[in-house]
Parts: structure tokens; C-alpha cells; sequence
């Protein structure tokens, strides 16, 4: 508590996220957006900002994943011992669901930086004596249960998280909104600022969205429509009964359904996209709002390797409190750049034949694919010709490491996990492949440092950043990728990786588009990557060099909070907040 004491004596910036990913103990995270949210806690305890976070608990984890032996998915709770590794903190603050009273508690986390900032990380919790059985288990499990369960926890992600901040002593400058699921703290700053009938000339003129506007900052993350969150009117009466008039509400979030994007959109001062591609997608998506872009990084530190790490302190002290200096990368060494590479080759594929993949070479080209297993990343499109596959190795032998987990009601995607067991199986005999179970943080790091060649094959335009390419780039692994997200802004062709496919601003109908990718997948995989790795391999470390150099060095989340800081959390003076009385209970 004394840590908070010292975010009590200045304005701090408050951002709500509906997963942080911290460390493997703490598995309260899913994927990419989790991980973003903690490297995004790590940068701006590296500047000392005045920043805090808020969660939810996620007792029992998203899921661990088991893979039987046919390849389908099975989820199990990963259920976690809280009290190891957060600390209670007093206060409870009420919200009324279904007509009940639900306590709302509260942990904290404090992550410590090397430079000795410090950023608390406050984990909202259900998990109560006073609640029901059911009311206790709403923050057990990160996305997990029916579209009620979603829209209690995020009740309890954005006014029960407002109320926990104001019952600490905070004072909060700005409430930064890490995509919708904490839209709803925007209804809560209405109430609080709330204007006295007698002063105004109608009930919707009540509501002073100016100065909830003034509070709130709001990136989206998602650039199509079916992946906003969307709760029907009738479960929202049912739930939160009428936080506000629902006409007033209808046009805040939509007239159809309480849409959380659309309630972020209409309630916030300043909205970002999270790459230059995904904002353009985003303004077509929702004309008429002004969307910012501020393209995300990663945590320079957090996923260098130990060797690359060793090797930047020597050649380039202060690289992980300034990764811009990375662009100095050229007076290292060629010969020390491979050895620190293969070093965290041979870790990666130590854990592969640990974990059971069996034995990979260490001289054999490796390609790495690792993210959420759903169907417009698809994670299988390198299949899509497996004789032209097969036809690719005369070039040179190539190996491929998957890892994944699937949402557990996403079949699709369960079934595409299948489906990559299947063709590794039926290519053992000519290609290694091997899928890592259940994955996490660690075995990302592993990933990241330890192949050769990172592969993403989205659909466009439906990458709205993605950052493991960043990640894989820090530790001189090239990127292959579907021109959509950041590698739009990070490819320099043959120079930082390569390209697959046409440019975002050819015009082609999704059919002939993706034989166009698979064709360009194919011919460089056989024509230059393959080659270029067997027989030019100062040219492949000198675009090492080049991908750490010109991607490392920008792609990181200093520069992030750097624009977060300059252009969203300090663009306007924040007006403190009236005083109102909470009528959302």
C-alpha cells in the first residue's frame, strides 16, 4: 500500500486491459493483446511514468492445452495460487447485477523495473465470502462461459475497476480503454459527471460526454466488425438493468445492439489504431471519428535472449533503456551475431526434443509459426500444395516449428490444430514438423530466438498489428510474411525479410489473391530463402543485422509510450472530476 501512496500525489494514467500478460505464474492472459498490455506496464515502468493497470484475476487462467493423439485440443483449468504472487489490498466496492449486490475486490502486483520504476497492477476479483457461488467464480476464467458471463465480467473489468481506483484514492488523469471490454467505465464517468436537471434543457443533455471525452483514451484492436463485442439490449437490462436512459444509450453504442466498440468511439477524446494499415482499415470501418495511429512494439528486454543480450551490453550499452540504439548493430561482429543465434537455436531445439518433438537439426533451416490457432491467421496455408512443398526442399532442407492454442469454442481453429498434427505425420518422412503444446510466454521467448525464419500468413486485412515478427526481429530472425499489420511499415524486401503476396494496394478478388500468396510462399521459400541460407550466408547475416537494426530499433514499446505519452495521455489538460452521485450500483 505504500507503493500506492505515491501514485495518490499525482495524476496517473489508469489503463484497463481484459488480460495482462506478466509472467508465466500469473497466467492471466490469452494471447497477443495480453502480452501487449505487459510489455505496455513494462515500458512505462522503465520511464517511471505515473501509470497503474487493471485486470481482471483469472483465477482459473484461460486453459492449459493438451493435445491428444489424434491432434484435437483439450482444455484443462490452469488454476494458479493467487496469494503467491499478488497482494490484497482493502478496499470492496459494490455493483448490482441481476438485482444483486457483488462485492468486488482487489490485488495488486507490482512490476519493478531495473531502472527502479515501479507500476502496480491491480487484479479485480469476485472470489468473495459475501457473493454468491455464482457471483464468486465471474473473474475466474479469461473469456471463458456465454455471452451473460462476458458481459458481467466486463461490468466488472470497467465500473467495478472505476470504483476500485476511486476507493484506493486515486487520481486518475486519464482512463486509457485497451480495446472495448472496458467500454462500460465510460458509462460510469457519465454518472459521476452527471449535470443537475434545473441546469440543462433535456434529459439527454444531462449526460456531459465532453467531459468523459476529456478522461478517456480508446485503441482498437480489431479491424473487422464480427470481432467487436456486441451485447443485446434485452441481456444488458437483464444484467445492468438501465445504467442510463436507453435511448441515450442507443446512441451512444449502437441502435441495434450495445456495441463496446462504438461506446468507446463516441466517449473518447483521443482513438488509436495499432498500426498505419489497421487505422485506415479502422476509419473505413467507422467513418466520421478522428483514429489516430500508434503502431505497437514490443518490450526490447523482455524478448532479446540471454546470448543477444550479452552480446548488446558489450557492443551496445544502454541498448535496453534506449533500443533506437540498436541502429549501431553493424559494429558487432558477423561471427558473433551467428554464434549468438545459433546459441538460442540449440535452446529451442533442445526443448523440442525434451518435450517430445524428437530430434531437429541444428544446421537445417528452421521456420517458426506461433500465435492464437484461428482461421483468418491461417496457420496451415503453408500446406496448401504439399507436393509443391515437398518440390522446395531441392533447394534445401527446411524444418518447422508450430505452437498454439486454439479458443475453446473456436472448432475451426481446434480443427485446424488437427489438421497440422495430421501433416506431421504424414510429411514425417520427408519434412520435420513438430506442434509444441500449450503454449505460453516461455516457450514464445524460445520461439522467437530460435528459429530461423518467421512465418505469418494472415488473410488481409484482417492482422490489425501483431508483434511476434517484432519480437523474432530483436533476435536477428527474419520475418516472411502477408504484407498486412506492421510488416507493412517493418518489410524492406531482402532487406528486413520478405513479402508474400501482392501489395495491400493491389486490387484482386480473395480467390486470385490467394493464389498469388501461395505462388510467392512457394518461389521464395525455393528461389531465395532457401539458397540464400545454404549458400550466401554473410548476405543472411547482414539482413540479421538489418532486421535488428532497422526493426528492433523502432518496433518497441519505449517508442510506443513515447507517442502514447506525447499524443494521447497528455494532449489536453485533464478537468478533475465533478462531484456525482454513483447511480450505477
Amino acid at each position: 500500500m505504500d507503493i500506492l501512496n505515491s501514485f495518490r500525489k499525482e495524476q496517473t494514467i489508469a489503463y484497463f486491459s481484459m488480460e495482462i500478460a506478466l509472467t508465466n505464474d500469473i497466467p492471466s492472459y490469452s494471447g497477443g493483446l495480453g502480452v501487449l498490455a505487459g510489455d505496455t506496464v513494462r515500458a512505462a515502468a522503465d520511464i517511471s511514468a505515473p501509470f497503474l493497470a487493471v485486470t481482471l484475476i483469472s483465477r482459473k487462467g484461460y486453459f492449459r492445452q493438451e493435445i491428444t493423439s489424434d491432434g484435437w485440443q483439450k482444455e484443462y483449468p490452469l488454476t494458479w495460487e493467487v496469494e503467491k504472487f499478488v497482494e490484497p489490498l482493502s478496499p470492496r466496492v459494490q455493483v448490482v447485477m441481476e438485482g444483486r449486490t457483488v462485492s468486488v475486490g482487489a490485488w495488486a502486483y507490482y512490476w519493478k523495473s531495473m531502472t527502479g520504476g515501479i507500476i502496480p497492477v491491480i487484479f479485480l476479483d469476485t472470489n468473495l465470502p459475501e457473493n454468491t457461488a455464482d457471483d464468486r467464480q465471474i473473474t475466474d476464467c479469461l473469456y471463458g462461459g456465454d455471452r451473460r458471463y462476458r458481459l458481467k465480467q466486463e461490468i466488472i473489468l470497467g465500473i467495478g475497476g472505476t470504483r476500485m481506483l476511486q476507493a484506493l484514492g486515486l487520481n486518475v488523469r486519464k482512463y486509457h480503454i485497451n480495446e472495448g471490454h472496458a467500454a462500460l467505465l465510460t458509462l460510469e464517468l457519465l454518472q459521476q459527471n452527471k449535470k443537475r436537471l434545473e441546469e440543462v434543457w433535456s434529459e439527454d443533455q444531462m449526460w456531459d460526454t465532453e467531459a468523459v471525452k476529456n478522461f478517456c483514451v480508446f485503441t482498437t484492436h480489431t479491424p473487422v466488425e464480427a470481432g467487436h463485442d456486441k451485447f443485446s439490449y434485452d441481456l444488458v437490462k437483464q444484467v445492468l438493468n438501465e445504467p442510463i436512459p436507453f435511448l441515450f444509450l442507443q446512441k451512444l453504442a449502437g441502435n441495434e445492439d450495445l456495441n463496446m466498440t462504438r461506446l468507446a468511439l463516441n466517449l473518447s477524446g483521443y482513438i488509436n489504431g495499432v498500426a498505419k494499415r489497421h487505422t485506415e482499415v479502422s476509419r473505413n470501418m467507422f467513418p466520421g471519428y478522428t483514429i489516430h495511429d500508434i503502431t505497437n512494439g514490443v518490450h526490447s528486454f523482455t524478448w532479446t535472449s540471454n546470448p543477444f543480450r550479452d552480446l548488446f551490453d558489450q557492443y551496445i550499452p544502454g541498448w535496453a533503456h534506449q533500443p533506437e540504439l540498436l541502429t549501431r548493430v553493424d559494429i558487432i561482429p558477423d561471427e558473433e551475431i551467428w554464434d549468438a543465434h545459433q546459441a538460442g537455436k540449440k535452446h529451442l531445439l533442445a526443448y523440442v526434443r525434451d518435450t517430445g518433438g524428437g530430434d531437429m537439426d541444428e544446421d537445417t533451416l528452421t521456420i517458426g509459426f506461433a500465435r492464437r490457432m484461428t482461421a483468418y491467421k491461417r496457420p496451415h496455408f503453408l500446406f496448401t500444395d504439399t507436393e509443391r512443398l515437398k518440390r522446395v526442399r531441392r533447394k534445401g532442407d527446411f524444418q518447422i516449428i508450430y505452437a498454439g492454442k486454439a479458443h475453446p469454442q473456436d472448432e475451426e481453429g481446434k480443427r485446424i490444430i488437427q489438421t497440422i498434427y495430421q501433416y506431421c505425420q504424414s510429411l514425417k518422412n520427408e519434412i520435420k514438423i513438430v506442434f509444441l503444446e500449450d503454449y505460453n510466454l516461455e516457450i514464445a521467448k524460445k520461439m522467437v530466438s530460435g528459429v530461423d525464419v518467421w512465418l505469418n500468413t494472415p488473410q488481409r486485412p484482417m492482422e490489425a498489428s501483431g508483434t511476434s515478427g517484432m519480437k523474432a526481429a530483436h533476435n536477428g530472425v527474419l520475418n516472411f510474411s502477408i504484407l498486412d499489420g506492421w510488416w507493412i511499415e517493418g518489410c524492406l524486401e531482402g532487406i528486413t525479410g520478405w513479402s508474400i503476396g501482392p501489395t495491400p494496394t493491389e486490387k484482386a478478388d480473395p480467390a486470385e489473391q490467394s493464389r498469388e500468396e501461395i505462388d510467392d510462399l512457394y518461389n521464395k521459400l525455393e528461389y531465395i530463402i532457401l539458397p540464400t541460407y545454404y549458400q550466401q550466408i554473410d548476405w543472411w547475416i547482414k539482413m540479421m543485422k538489418s532486421s535488428i537494426g532497422k526493426i528492433a530499433s523502432y518496433f518497441n514499446t519505449h517508442r510506443m509510450m513515447e507517442h502514447y505519452v506525447t499524443e494521447a495521455y497528455f494532449h489536453q489538460a485533464a478537468l478533475p472530476p465533478t462531484k456525482g452521485t454513483m447511480l450505477i450500483v
